[in-house]
């Protein structure tokens, strides 16, 4: 019998035989695409097969139907969310909503997205008496969009939470949890006080560091249409603007004009601020960049519109081991001095009161002169008056010094005349200036004496400018015939728009105008005794004043014909005010014979001159030396 013997060449062939046969298998394996279409094939046939079926037990057919129908719903959602499907079979996997709210404040939440779907100020309604919304009908969206471990990018805005309300130490608190099974999720939780309208908001996760793509960003898209509430759309527009603190705690803003747009780093808070209300989304963790940006949605301003900026915020989230863990607050509410210094964000910055000292004088001086007043008097008009009296009463040691200098300027123009008839011409010009100065001085007179005062008034005038408007205790009170200090008071409608001025007619800037007019009428009169006598090659100041005298008044009635009523109420009555302290010290205050005696007496008694005005006629007269020889020269 022959021997056989092993054969290499067979085994080999045997081997890559088997080889092409794997390789031909996992070729043509179905992908997961077509494993759920097959998957989802049979649990259909399943169904057909249960509805055919000549079993009279209906009650086995309709949980078979069902068993089938979740089966189909799970398949489904693998197809399309994978790791998260399991979101999807839940029930809760359904648009509906949970209701936070205290004595202020009213969210609806909803399961699709875990976001603020409706937010209701309860305190305060709309310019035509509506309920007030800062969110409804979809014109805000909170989304976080990430990469997952199986390829797919999620949006949480289209994903279903479960809810889960509880009370804790007396504050609702409302869990919501975008799931991938019942110890893994991701999970919004919402926090809301029985008397505040800062809401405790967190973002965090548990158990998805192995469900995430990492190497994905994973970016929190926030925006927000903002509704009209006010009177005026333009006014509004211009008070409305999108405001966001960087780490090193300085605030900006962008532009309220049209379209603007920043990338900043390091960003605490960012807030939509409208006129009067704000939303305001405040993370313990600043955001390590931030995409801004504010769009205008007014077409034409004396069309009816919804809607007045859109803004919008970009910002990458940074994960903690894979997971999410953000601490945040979101501030829905008024712009109210009073309630945001109490937070200690700096969002009380969001008013706009002025910086630097304009700020100082409102948060030190007028915000407490006026809440002490509502203390007492509950007509807001009355309080607008009182604040500026007080305000012209301070003022007024001002006023009278401003007068009492241009009262002895207007005794010294007949002697500052003749130095003009003696030195006449260019060439004389510095001598001339030379002698006034001397004049002036032994006389104990100074030409800025009277511009001290005035300047002095202007950061009070720049403080008061954003005061009235920024003042929400203003908003829907009636004075007079204004029914709402907050905006323009019309009291009549034109059946047509005049460019700049607007469809109607207010009363408050005309009064502020005409009170300003004959204001600067009597600052002409007495400007024009102090001021010096007209000089070679210096413009016409006489025709200057007058024409500032017509230009004040009409830049007032027409810019402020749509402003707040209650900013042309004061400037009305601070004007008339003004004009009664000039009338009263210029009639039974200041004697000009007086002034003129004590000025002789000042020009007899001998005046050391200061160091400032020796340098001074010393350069002036070095000035006049060299003039000298470059006349003889010629």
């Amino acid at each position: 019998m022959e021997e056989k013997k092993f054969d290499i060449n067979s085994l080999i062939g045997f081997v890559l035989l088997g080889a092409i046969v794997l390789w031909w298998m996992y070729s043509n394996q179905p992908t997961p695409e077509e494993k759920l279409e097959a998957k989802k094939n049979k649990i259909e046939n399943v169904v057909k097969d249960t509805i055919n079926s000549p079993l009279t037990d209906s009650t086995s057919n309709t949980k078979v139907i069902t068993q089938a129908t979740d089966s189909l719903s799970l398949v489904k959602a693998e197809g399309q969310l994978g790791v998260f499907a399991y979101s999807a079979t839940l029930p809760s996997a359904k648009d509906e909503e949970t209701v936070l709210e205290n004595d202020l404040l009213k969210l609806v939440i909803s399961n699709k997205g875990g976001q603020i779907k409706e937010a209701l100020l309860k305190k305060y309604v709309t310019y035509d008496s509506l309920p007030l919304y800062m969110i409804k009908d979809s014109n805000a969206s909170f989304n976080i969009n990430f990469g997952t471990s199986d390829n797919r990018t999620l949006n949480t805005k289209d994903l279903f939470f479960e809810p889960s309300l509880s009370k804790v130490d007396g504050n609702q608190v409302l869990s919501m949890k975008l799931k991938i099974s019942e110890s893994n999720f991701l999970e919004y939780r919402y926090v809301i006080k029985p008397t505040e309208y800062m809401v405790g908001f967190t973002v965090r996760s548990q158990g998805l560091s192995a469900s995430l793509d990492t190497n994905k960003p994973v970016n929190l898209d926030y925006s927000l249409e903002a509704f009209r509430k006010e009177k005026s759309i333009r006014y509004e527009n211009q008070q409305t603007e999108l405001y966001y603190e960087k780490d090193d705690e300085s605030i900006d803003y962008l532009s309220v004009g049209g379209e603007d747009d920043a990338e900043e780093k390091d960003v605490n808070w960012v807030a939509y601020k409208q006129h009067f209300f704000s939303t305001i989304l405040i993370s313990e963790q600043a955001f390590s960049t931030a995409k801004l940006e504010s769009k205008s949605l007014v077409i034409d301003e004396d069309i009816d519109t919804t809607f007045t900026k859109a803004f919008y915020l970009k910002a990458p989230l940074a994960l903690q081991g894979g997971e999410f863990n953000y601490n945040m607050n979101w501030y829905i509410g008024p712009n109210d001095y009073k309630i945001l210094k109490k937070y200690d964000r700096n969002i009380k910055e969001i008013l706009g009161l002025g910086w630097g000292i304009f700020g100082y004088l409102n948060r030190l001086i007028f915000i407490p002169v006026f809440n002490f007043l509502q203390l007492f008097i509950g007509n807001y008009g009355l309080i607008i008056i009182l604040l500026t009296i007080v305000v012209r009463i301070i003022m007024s040691p001002l006023v009278y010094k401003s007068y009492v200098s241009s009262a002895k300027m207007k005794v010294l123009k007949p002697e500052m005349e003749d130095i003009n008839k003696r030195l006449p011409g260019k060439e004389n010009a510095m001598k001339r200036q030379q002698e006034t100065m001397a004049l002036q001085s032994k006389a104990g007179v100074s030409p800025l004496a009277g511009c001290i005062p005035a300047l002095l008034q202007m950061p009070v005038f720049f403080a008061l400018f954003r005061f009235f408007p920024s003042n929400i205790a203003l908003r829907q009170k009636s004075f007079l015939w204004a029914t709402d200090l907050s905006a323009y008071d019309s009291v009549f409608e034109l059946p047509f728009r005049i460019p700049m001025y607007g469809s109607h007619i207010s009363l408050f800037p005309i009064l502020a105008s005409v009170a300003i007019f004959f204001y600067m009428r009597m600052s002409q009169s007495q400007q024009m005794g102090m001021q010096q006598p007209q000089q070679e090659g210096m413009p016409d100041m006489q025709k200057m004043m007058k024409m500032m005298m017509y230009f004040s008044p009409v830049m007032m009635l027409i810019f402020f014909n749509m402003y707040a009523s209650s900013l042309s109420l004061y400037y009305f009555i601070s004007n008339l005010l003004t004009i009664i302290i000039m009338l009263v010290i210029k009639n039974y205050i200041i004697d000009e014979d007086k002034i003129h005696a004590k000025i002789q007496e000042n020009k007899k008694k001998p005046k050391k001159e200061g160091k400032f005005r020796q340098r001074l006629n010393q350069a002036m007269s070095q000035a006049q030396e060299q003039q000298a020889k470059q006349k003889k020269k010629k």
